[in-house]
């Protein structure tokens, strides 16, 4: 499969954003590894966006191994569509509103 561009929903983007800065304030390095993370998770969400499940309406998650967050991404005939940077004790779908 070629790789598809990501595009990533502002809401998530802000999701991350606030988690950055939720890490920021506690400790630089935790938030230099948090964007490492999600840097590798975006990497292989890329390189292989069929590796995860399909579940409802197409949606795959992708879970962090060191932080308690989840991508949430969905893959369209021309992109990989990243719905949430979800936290795990979150609410669980609060993101479906997305779709």
């Amino acid at each position: 499969m070629a790789v598809s561009p990501i595009e990533i929903h502002p809401e998530a983007l802000e999701e991350f954003k606030s988690a950055l800065m939720w890490y920021k304030g506690r400790s630089e390095i935790a938030a230099r590894n948090f964007v490492a993370e999600l840097d590798r998770a975006l990497e292989l969400v890329t390189d292989s966006p069929e590796r995860w499940p399909s579940g409802e309406h197409g949606v795959r998650k992708f879970i962090l191994r060191r932080f308690p967050f989840a991508v949430i991404y969905r893959i369209t005939e021309t992109k990989i569509q990243v719905l949430a940077v979800a936290h795990g004790h979150r609410l669980p779908g609060y993101w479906k509103q997305r779709l």
